[in-house]
């Protein structure tokens, strides 16, 4: 989960620095953002974060019906559905490869539905994992956690480091997918597709060594 968290990052990154300030996964930011450029404010897109946010949704959705009456945990089919997610990375990537693809505007709209769609479906699946305080998309209610129940706060025994992690790989995958869009378009969705398929493939195999 947390190397989904990091893969969040970039897919981020590419969103807002390669798709016009669209966020793929933090649906708050494209909220703000969305209600901004709805009042008027020069420079912020409208049409972009509308296409992710309901995208997000549909995405989400589907994960849920695809793990309804599905146990807490994981399970066959969220390897599929991890997997689902890396694959929809790679055609984002093969839409990137196209020439002046993002100079397009919709060429631009369909990555951002399908990179949006792959998050939203994420999260959901993510959160029938049920890894507390990791939803692999955000890290606001993170962040509160592990102010609040600190030293400083409430003083409660809490998962920091996977807490911090968290914290710190959503930021380290945006760092990382600035690099790579400033590199190549495609790869900086080619590499959050191959990291998310091996986590796909690494939770299956230790699922079955290690069964709930």
């Amino acid at each position: 989960m947390l190397a989904l968290t990091f893969s969040t990052g970039i897919a981020d990154a590419v969103g807002y620095l390669a798709l016009d300030k669209v966020f793929t996964g933090n649906m708050t930011g494209n909220v703000v953002i969305l209600g901004m450029g709805a009042a008027g404010t020069a420079g912020l897109p409208v049409a972009g974060p509308l296409v992710a946010l309901a995208s997000f949704m549909v995405g989400a959705a589907a994960g849920g019906r695809a793990t309804r009456g599905q146990p807490a945990g994981w399970t066959r089919r969220t390897t599929f559905l991890i997997g689902l997610v890396g694959v929809m990375f790679a055609a984002a990537a093969g839409l990137f490869a196209i020439p002046l693809a993002t100079e397009s505007p919709g060429v631009a709209h369909v990555v951002t539905v399908v990179l949006a769609a792959a998050m939203g479906l994420q999260a959901a699946v993510a959160r029938r994992i049920a890894v507390q305080d990791v939803t692999t998309v955000v890290v606001t209610s993170t962040i509160t956690g592990l102010s609040a129940d600190s030293r400083f706060g409430a003083g409660l025994q809490q998962p920091w480091p996977r807490r911090a992690g968290a914290i710190l790989l959503i930021g380290a995958g945006a760092a990382v997918g600035a690099l790579l869009v400033h590199l190549s378009e495609w790869l900086s969705a080619a590499v959050p597709a191959v990291l998310t398929v091996a986590v796909a493939v690494t939770g299956h195999l230790l699922v079955r060594k290690h069964p709930v």
